[in-house]
């Protein structure tokens, strides 16, 4: 059975109400918006949203109404400052918020790949982000005389959505530039969706094991979507659209700012080449890449 699927089918399948998502593992490139968008189209309730420094599709499925908790060290729009439709949730809706570092997001994830029910940390020690938080608890180690040290409970979740450069069509993905902790929400979760630029013959794949950072057998779904994390970047394929954070920042101060934001580039297109029309031929030809730079050949032979 192929895991080769849409946009559209991938979400209806695997992310459902209720779920926990981790989204925008890799900080600021490769943020998975098409994905996003889809599931703000499908209108997912009660979803746990689960990333590091979460840009602004945190604060655009929040918006659409889908979310109903986030796990997070930061939401915001990082060149802008402030998200708007967070602000708004938790200081008038009282949407809950766990506050994590972005390493205890890490050890965070890292626990639940390695299946264990936590890791211990020196972080936080000494700062208040533990204070009624249940993702820190005490401890004390065996090994370390009277030294307390930090439990960071483990997090596994229901989905995992990452875009990447390229992929086959068993999911065997290649992907470089930052990492963030992409590896780690993708060995922790119980279902995986790729959404890569492109799809690629397995023998593509195969030329270059060391940057098959993805293995097909821990992918649930893969999809193929150009543009998908734009307006983040994507390494060797285009650039950060710095004019549109500006642009959703100054158009979403006010609820029904968000709203008219939402019907015109979410709910109003019908799938991610729709929302490229919209976006413009020659504005996406801009974000296109201008100076490449090739890594070396590589010989694998003996």
């Amino acid at each position: 059975m192929s895991k080769l699927l849409t946009m559209r089918s991938a979400i209806a399948d695997l992310v459902s109400d209720g779920a926990s998502v981790a989204l925008g593992l890799q900080l600021e490139q490769m943020i998975p918006f098409a994905a996003g968008h889809e599931i703000a189209r499908q209108k997912k309730r009660d979803l746990t949203l689960i990333g590091p420094i979460s840009d602004i599709l945190f604060d655009q499925l929040i918006g659409a109404g889908c979310v109903k908790e986030v796990i997070a060290a930061w939401v915001g729009n990082v060149m802008m400052g402030s998200a708007y439709n967070f602000r708004r949730a938790v200081e008038q809706d009282g949407m809950k918020v766990f506050n994590l570092t972005n390493f205890s997001v890490a050890l965070a994830l890292q626990a639940g790949a390695m299946g264990v029910p936590f890791l211990p940390t020196r972080t936080a020690l000494g700062s208040d982000i533990t204070k009624g938080n249940h993702f820190f608890s005490p401890i004390f180690s065996p090994f370390a005389h009277k030294e307390p040290l930090w439990a960071v409970r483990a997090l596994n979740p229901d989905v995992t959505i990452v875009q990447v450069q390229r992929s086959d069509r068993d999911g065997n993905a290649h992907c470089w530039g930052n990492f963030g902790v992409m590896l780690e929400g993708v060995r922790a979760a119980k279902r995986v969706i790729v959404v890569a630029e492109e799809i690629v013959e397995p023998e593509v794949i195969a030329s270059d094991p060391n940057r098959t950072v993805i293995p097909g057998f821990l992918v649930t779904a893969i999809v193929e979507c150009p543009y998908g994390a734009h307006p983040s970047p994507v390494q060797g394929y285009y650039k950060r659209d710095d004019a549109f954070f500006r642009q959703y920042h100054e158009q979403t101060k006010a609820r029904a700012d968000s709203d008219a934001w939402l019907e015109r580039w979410v709910y109003g297109v019908e799938d991610r080449r729709a929302y490229l029309n919209q976006l413009g031929t020659c504005r996406v030809e801009e974000l296109g890449v201008k100076q490449h730079a090739y890594a070396a050949s590589t010989d694998y032979g003996y």
